[in-house]
């Protein structure tokens, strides 16, 4: 599915692979194989001198060429000894890329950790901010059951602001401002909205200043994938996220001593990734599709040579994502945002990865994640644990989660998006299951009843990490073509990003009225999204 990333000889490109009503295999093969040698030296030349760069006419015919064969490269008479190694090299050193592509992808990954700090800050300000604007949500409180919807749509204002509004501006801002520009807005929004939240004194201005907040993560939310994704290795971006909320959770240990101020600074802590991001990510390369796509050619190729170690793979790379979204632009009906958009719909091909996309983004929700995410604090604590032990035990899961996101990295392209997925979803749902039967234990155990809850919420996150997490971000930028992934992209945050403000204004509610079964009933959505990805996500 990933369209422009594979450079795999097949058969000679048809009419039916070009239309992608008709495309059954949902892709466009190498639109290179089968056009004669001189043709292609003619086309390349005819490219160069079209778009700048006329001195790189030698580079860009041997890039070309091994763009038509890539398998074939140590067979090609235009290759010598020298170009044959560095593919090779290539080939044999999947993880072996200059500093700026690292550099990159660890910058814009940062962003991710934004989202995962806020979601910890909150989650230890949910012990504290309630009883603090007069609305406790404990048992036996006045209105406990009315605060707990307030509390929740508090929690959830970010993600229902991303999805009505913030994802939907992230193509008019990549329009006029680029990966890199819009990335750095969402980092200055991302920056003064969580220091203001730290500031407020009603329930109210806390809201409003959360829907703020979700207009940049919105954005930042599908314009940080695509600019992973087209600079490659956005698989890393989900062990970003779980450091994020690994951080999120050591912040708020630190600060828990902090006496009545310390809810604020968990809450204004969450600006502090956002600064890298605005500070550095004008020092990484621009997407080379979007420069492409605007016919910054010269800018394009200087992009490509800042990933590459080599100029004749920063060539090989240009002129196949050129002749890719030529046939690409032969492919779309129209350029209109609201046209592109019903194509999601209306093309089998793109509407078979709008239903993939919309799968693993909505399991990631349906897999019980983010109520832990926003509520373990409040579990642990309903478990038995006091504040502090509770803030400790998030700690934990917020470790588990981190560490064990890094498995992925190696194992998400050597088995697969789906078969990661298929894995672990059955052990996330026996975990979360077991995890609420644990509820049933006598509380006068003492630890054992405290403990097991814990063990199984910890293994849940084991099995969570490797797979669900970091899947959905790098699967979503990859699966749509280029003319549509920016729609997509955003249709699939705001899928993610609706259901993630559902789960926080429900979740307290569940847990008052039915503490254990609330994991058993997402333990049975993670059966659910098991047969939704076996039958929907290739």
């Amino acid at each position: 599915m990933k369209d422009e990333e594979s450079l795999t000889p097949r058969a000679s490109v048809t009419a039916s692979e070009l239309n992608l009503t008709s495309n059954v295999e949902a892709r466009i093969k190498n639109p290179l194989t089968g056009i004669p040698r001189h043709q292609l030296l003619r086309n390349v030349e005819i490219f160069a001198k079209e778009h700048g760069l006329s001195e790189e006419i030698p580079v860009l015919s041997k890039g070309a060429i091994l763009a038509q064969s890539p398998a074939d490269f140590e067979t090609l008479d235009v290759l010598d000894d020298r170009d044959q190694e560095i593919i090779r090299y290539e080939i044999a050193h999947k993880w072996s890329h200059p500093w700026t592509l690292y550099m990159t992808v660890i910058i814009c990954s940062i962003g991710a950790a934004t989202q995962g700090w806020d979601q910890m800050g909150l989650n230890s300000a949910n012990l504290v901010f309630p009883t603090e604007f007069s609305i406790p949500i404990n048992a036996g409180a006045p209105n406990a059951a009315y605060n707990s919807w307030i509390v929740g749509v508090v929690n959830a204002a970010p993600y229902m602001a991303s999805a009505v509004c913030g994802c939907w501006l992230s193509d008019p801002l990549n329009n006029y401002f680029g990966r890199r520009g819009t990335i750095f807005i969402t980092a200055l929004i991302l920056i003064a909205t969580p220091i203001a939240s730290g500031f407020t004194h009603s329930w109210q201005t806390l809201f409003v200043v959360r829907l703020i907040l979700g207009i940049g993560m919105g954005v930042k939310a599908s314009t940080v994938p695509m600019y992973a994704v087209e600079n490659s290795l956005a698989n890393i971006r989900g062990a970003l996220t779980a450091f994020g909320i690994f951080i999120g959770f050591a912040t708020n240990v630190i600060v828990e001593n902090m006496g009545k101020i310390a809810w604020r600074l968990q809450l204004g802590s969450a600006f502090i990734p956002a600064v890298p991001l605005a500070m550095f990510i004008f020092l990484c390369p621009e997407s080379p599709c979007w420069l492409m796509k605007k016919n910054r050619y010269v800018d394009t190729y200087r992009s490509l040579l800042r990933i590459h170690r080599t100029p004749l793979q920063a060539a090989r790379d240009l002129y196949y994502i050129h002749v890719h979204l030529i046939e690409e632009s032969k492919i779309a009906r129209g350029t209109n945002y609201f046209v592109r958009f019903s194509e999601l719909f209306t093309i089998p091909r793109v509407r078979r990865a709008t239903l993939a996309a919309y799968t693993v983004t909505i399991a990631q929700h349906m897999c019980g994640i983010n109520i832990i995410a926003f509520y373990s604090s409040t579990v642990f604590s309903e478990a038995g644990y006091t504040n502090r032990q509770a803030l400790y035990a998030s700690l934990g899961f917020g470790a588990v989660n981190f560490l064990f996101a890094f498995p992925a990295v190696f194992t998400i392209d050597t088995f697969g998006r789906r078969s990661l997925l298929l894995f672990t979803f059955p052990h996330m749902a026996w975990t979360l299951l077991a995890a609420g039967l644990c509820f049933l234990i006598n509380p006068d155990i003492g630890t054992a009843r405290i403990g097991a809850i814990a063990l199984f919420i910890f293994l849940f996150a084991a099995f969570y990490s490797p797979g669900e997490g970091p899947v959905p971000s790098c699967y979503s930028a990859e699966v749509f073509p280029l003319a549509q992934r920016e729609q997509g992209v955003a249709f699939a945050a705001t899928i993610g990003l609706g259901w993630a403000s559902v789960l926080p204004i429900t979740f307290p509610r569940m847990l008052i009225t039915m503490t254990p079964m609330a994991f058993s009933f997402y333990a049975g959505l993670n059966v659910v999204a098991f047969v939704m990805i076996f039958f929907f996500v290739p």
